[in-house]
């Protein structure tokens, strides 16, 4: 048995639950799990008890000179904590998940000769990982190809896949079945963890632009922010669509993916997972504003295998919307293919792959393969 492995992840769901997913296999295969994460971060909470959680300090990176500095030494302050949690787990490898919640344990791993496992979520490196990757000893990626890994590290490069959480891949054998002409068209909007505007704008304008007959079939799911939702209530009043709810949460959007016809959302990395684990066909608006514009990248690779499609949010008015939903709801058979390519394009045992490569890794560095030389090479970070 090798020691513990240490998880460090924080900031959104989208770090979080890949971590969660694969302590979850490490668990169940008898392996012990600990998590560090910032102040801010979500922990595991009461769904995994056996997993202790170490807070650290981190930042994001603030802007200006004086920002800078402050991001630095909260990095640094999270760094001396860092090294004080391996010290006491002993892990035998430590698995960054991005995120700048994640840089203070891989770079307390480095300075203390701790094998590094990172995992992108997105099709583009992100920040975190990219000021990491050189030092790791695989990366652990979610898309065919991940655009800004340096060349010298396309050889650690493994395709894991995106775990997802339990709840979603249970979903999984809940094959998609197209609207049939006459019943109703369920329609599942979701946001992020905190709904998007834009969406709350644009899509009653949109239903309210479709034939009365397809409007009437119409089953909406709609997540909004907060302080949207009565201005979307008043938006959908009088437009004749079958159903609307609406809700700044869902506790439940596994079981609402699996009844969705259609989905329109963001394209985050864990919404692009877990749209296909499930195997739905969307319309994806990516999040103009994300940094490197990853969401467009995601939504770029999977609307290229014709799982999707993509819609920037410039281009996302009630008028475009209207006439794609119109178009789409007319061919049932072209739904029925997305959602087939969507769910073939997921990796399926992400978590066991993900769980597999870092067992590999920390077997390999305790036995002295060439992990070993790689880590005893960077003595002079010491």
């Amino acid at each position: 048995m090798i020691g513990p492995v240490l998880l460090t992840a924080g900031g959104t769901g989208g770090h979080m639950f890949p971590a969660e997913a694969l302590a979850r296999e490490l668990l169940a295969r008898g392996q012990p799990v600990a998590l560090i994460t910032d102040r801010r971060g979500k922990a595991f909470g009461d769904s995994l008890p056996a997993v202790p959680v170490y807070r650290v300090h981190a930042a994001t990176l603030f802007p200006g000179v004086l920002g800078k500095v402050r991001t630095i030494g909260l990095i640094a302050l999270g760094t001396v904590q860092a090294r004080r949690v391996i010290a006491e787990v002993k892990p035998s490898v430590v698995v960054g998940f991005g995120g700048y919640p994640s840089l203070p344990a891989v770079i307390a791993a480095r300075l203390a000769r701790v094998p590094v496992v990172l995992h992108e979520q997105n099709a583009v490196l992100g920040r975190a990982n990219r000021l990491m990757v050189r030092g790791a000893i695989k990366l652990g990626v979610s898309f065919p190809v991940v655009s800004g890994v340096p060349e010298s590290c396309r050889d650690i490069v493994v395709q894991t896949g995106n775990p997802v959480r339990p709840g979603v891949a249970g979903e999984r054998g809940a094959f998609y079945t197209p609207p049939n002409g006459v019943g109703p068209i369920r329609l599942l909007v979701l946001g992020g963890s905190q709904g998007a505007r834009v969406f709350s704008d644009v899509i009653p304008a949109a239903l309210a632009r479709v034939p009365e007959g397809l409007r009437a079939r119409l089953v909406v799911a709609q997540q909004c922010r907060p302080e949207d939702i009565d201005g979307a209530r008043t938006a959908y009043e009088g437009l004749g669509v079958g159903g609307v709810e609406l809700s700044s949460f869902f506790t439940d959007v596994p079981a609402r993916l699996a009844a969705a016809h259609l989905v329109i959302c963001r394209a985050g990395a864990s919404t692009m997972a877990e749209l296909t684990a499930v195997g739905r066909p969307s319309v994806l608006v990516p999040y103009p504003y994300a940094t490197d514009d990853h969401q467009t990248v995601n939504a770029r690779s999977l609307a290229q295998a014709g799982g999707a499609w993509l819609m920037a949010q410039p281009e996302f008015t009630a008028d475009a919307l209207a006439v794609r939903l119109e178009a789409l709801l007319a061919q049932p058979g072209d739904l029925a293919l997305a959602a087939a390519v969507a769910r073939g394009w997921c990796v399926v045992d992400a978590a066991a792959r993900l769980a597999e490569t870092v067992i590999e890794v920390a077997h390999g560095c305790a036995s002295g393969c060439a992990c070993s030389q790689q880590l005893n090479g960077q003595g002079s970070a010491e």
